[in-house]
């Protein structure tokens, strides 16, 4: 999520990327900014940033779906040792992310009070669009990468050596090509295709975007009704990227976003495996359905101008049974689950069922 800097964050998605630059909101469709800072941490530091335990700190928001990719994946391959978190609060002001949850308003590992400022210790006057998922290197205070496709392949790959025990194979070699094409359709129609609908500013754009939407989803809906998971028998990067959208669908898509031709609760196979995924350690762990909906409704007040708050939905029935494990499957395939959250990293009992 992308925010620009003095930018009206009535128009900015929550990922703070805004439809691509400043500059765009003259066209009446959305456009996403690519990731300006691109570089990668890698087991060989090619880049010049190689994998090393404690010297990252991941930031992320807890309303961002791209953001959450990130949480997802950190979980499941037990990195949250190697790997710090910190979660800014997802109410923005005319600087985009700040760390205003911690103790006087500065994150206690970077020692800043705005992402911005790990953004411009790397590249003084960066114009651009402060987003998260961002990584950044602790000892110089550098931004490494915003690069949200690519951080959590190389989290996959690269960090292998510092995985749990047990951790899964979320991008596995010999069904790569299957995983890519799968999610080349998820980013463009469903998680990308909320937002076209949701920050168009013509009848036509907004009713391209919706029929991709609904078009995507059932497909899905279909591949999902005799499998459990979207690649596979395991749960793979494909079901992580399907997963941060479906999650805050109900709750802010089909609303905000005017994707309203039903809701995920309405398709039971899709509610079935969202609900299956929620309730798999690594996944519903990392929701804060409470920092979900104030984003969007507080933020996007060129979208919802009063800035209310919807009270629903009931988030009870997320922990309702799903019996996707009629289908088979292995989550985790030959691994285990992941331990329990970190003290400290919990989601609030506001933000969860």
């Amino acid at each position: 999520m992308t925010t620009h800097r003095s930018a009206d964050t009535s128009t900015a998605s929550d990922d703070g990327s805004a439809p691509e630059g400043n500059t765009e909101y003259g066209r009446k469709s959305f456009k996403r900014s690519r990731s300006h800072f691109a570089d990668r941490i890698t087991a060989d530091g090619r880049d010049g940033w190689p994998v090393e335990a404690g010297r990252y700190r991941l930031v992320v928001s807890r309303a961002c779906p791209w953001a959450s990719r990130a949480l997802v994946s950190r979980r499941l391959l037990g990195l949250e040792d190697a790997l710090s978190l910190a979660v800014a609060d997802p109410i923005q002001d005319d600087r985009s992310w700040r760390f205003t949850l911690d103790p006087d308003g500065r994150d206690p590992v970077l020692g800043i009070h705005y992402l911005s400022e790990a953004y411009d210790a790397r590249e003084t006057g960066y114009p651009g669009g402060v987003s998260v998922p961002a990584v950044v290197d602790v000892p110089s205070g550098k931004l490494v990468t915003n690069d949200y496709q690519q951080i959590t392949l190389d989290l996959a790959t690269e960090w292998t050596a510092l995985h749990r025990p047990g951790a899964p194979d979320l991008y596995p070699e010999p069904l790569r090509a299957e995983i890519d094409e799968v999610m080349d359709g998820v980013y463009r129609d469903v998680n990308n295709g909320v937002y076209r609908a949701g920050f168009a500013t013509g009848q036509k754009e907004y009713e391209e975007a919706y029929e991709d939407v609904f078009r995507r989803l059932e497909y899905l809906s279909r591949r999902l009704s005799d499998r459990r998971y979207l690649v596979g028998d395991t749960i793979t990067e494909a079901d992580i990227r399907l997963f941060t959208t479906l999650v805050r669908f109900d709750a802010v898509y089909h609303g905000h976003f005017k994707c309203n031709r039903y809701k995920i609760a309405e398709d039971p196979v899709l509610w079935a495996y969202v609900r299956d995924l929620y309730q798999t350690p690594g996944f519903g762990d990392t929701v804060d359905f409470d920092h979900i909906k104030r984003h969007y409704y507080q933020v996007h007040t060129g979208i919802n101008p009063t800035r209310i708050v919807p009270r629903g939905p009931d988030l009870a029935a997320w922990l309702t049974p799903h019996h996707r494990e009629q289908l088979g499957g292995r989550p985790f395939g030959d691994g285990t689950p992941p331990g329990p959250v970190p003290p400290g990293e919990e989601v609030p009992p506001a933000g969860r069922p």
